[in-house]
């Protein structure tokens, strides 16, 4: 596997608990965590494609504009909504 070194921000408690569990051996080592949790993240991430494409062809395809638009405004925070119809 080909790899690629980033640099990422953590909260400070978060990397005190990848830290430790590296130290208490459940984890070899920081990078392999990272690894670890954006590989999940991941897998997570195209699960729930899978599963929102098997929803929306059971219920007849793709929303319509006027179904997003519904959506977004039954879904949207108070705040958020009003931004975007700014």
């Amino acid at each position: 596997m080909a790899t690629q070194k980033i640099t990422i921000t953590l909260g400070e408690e978060q990397v005190a608990s990848v830290k430790a569990l590296v130290e208490a051996g459940d984890s070899p080592s920081v990078s392999a965590f990272v690894q670890g949790a954006v590989g999940g993240a991941l897998d997570d991430a195209a699960a729930w494609g899978r599963v929102l494409a098997e929803a929306l062809e059971q219920s007849g395809g793709p929303l319509s504009s006027a179904e997003r638009e519904w959506a977004d405004e039954v879904l949207c925070e108070p705040e958020s909504h009003a931004e975007t119809t700014a």
